[in-house]
C-alpha cells in the first residue's frame, strides 16, 4: 500500500521558492516521486498535474471555454443529485487529485466517493491528494484531447476500483460506460445517463454537453 507523506498543500507551500515558469515539450517525459509531485503541485496552483504509476509526470494545459462549460454542466448535475440524495458520500470537481492504489495521481473532471469509501480512510490518507480511488468517474474528452490516452486512463481507474464511469466523447456524440464487471460499453448520441445502481437517482442530461 503506497503511503502518503503526513504533508499538506499548505504546509510545502509556505516554505516554497518562488515558482519559475518551466515550458515542457510533449515528448519528454519527466519522472518524479509522489513526495515531490506533493511539492511541485503546491507551488503550481494554477496548473493541473497528474502523475502516472510509473512516476512520469503530466502536465495538463487550461481547458477552453467550450470544455470549461461543459465540465460546469457535469459537476453542477452531480451536486444537485448530491443534495437532494441527502449528501451521501464525496462530491468532487475538475481540479482535485487522488491518489490511487497503484500510485497514479489522476484527476477526473467530475467524481464521487462512497461514504464507506470515504470513512475507510485514516486521516493521513485523506490529506492532501486521497488515497482513494473513487467509485464514479468522468472525463469529458476535449478538442485537443487524444481518445486513447483517456481510455487507458478510464481502464486505470476501473482497475483501481471504480465501479462506474463515463468517458463522454462530445466530438462523436459517444459516451463510453465503464463498469466494474463488465465489457465497454460504447452509446451513440445517449439523450441521458443513468448513475445506475451505484449513483441512485442520478440522471445527466446530454443536451447540457452536445
Amino acid at each position: 500500500m503506497l503511503q502518503t507523506p503526513d504533508l499538506t498543500i499548505d504546509d510545502l507551500e509556505a516554505d516554497s521558492p518562488e515558482p519559475i515558469t518551466l515550458a515542457i515539450p510533449h515528448n519528454l517525459m519527466l519522472n518524479i516521486s509522489h513526495q515531490d509531485f506533493v511539492k511541485l503541485a503546491a507551488v503550481n496552483r494554477d496548473i493541473r498535474l497528474e502523475r502516472t504509476s510509473t512516476g512520469a509526470l503530466i502536465v495538463n494545459p487550461p481547458t477552453g471555454w467550450e470544455t470549461g462549460q461543459r465540465n460546469v454542466s457535469i459537476s453542477g448535475e452531480l451536486y444537485v443529485w448530491w443534495c437532494g440524495a441527502g449528501k451521501p458520500g464525496k462530491v468532487f470537481e475538475s481540479s482535485t487529485a487522488f491518489t490511487l492504489p497503484n500510485g497514479a495521481t489522476l484527476s477526473p473532471d467530475a467524481s464521487w466517493v462512497s461514504q464507506s469509501r470515504w470513512d475507510s480512510l485514516t486521516d493521513v490518507q485523506k490529506q492532501t491528494f486521497a488515497l482513494v480511488c473513487p467509485d464514479f468517474v468522468v472525463e469529458l474528452r476535449s478538442k485537443s484531447d487524444r481518445l486513447k490516452p483517456l481510455q487507458e486512463k478510464m481502464q486505470e481507474y476501473m482497475d483501481n476500483g471504480a465501479r462506474l464511469g463515463w468517458l463522454i466523447n462530445p466530438q462523436q456524440r459517444q459516451v463510453a460506460i465503464y463498469r466494474s464487471d463488465k465489457a465497454v460499453e460504447i452509446l451513440e448520441n445517449p439523450q441521458t445517463m443513468s448513475g445506475e445502481d451505484v449513483l441512485g437517482g442520478f440522471v445527466l442530461q446530454l443536451n447540457l454537453i452536445w
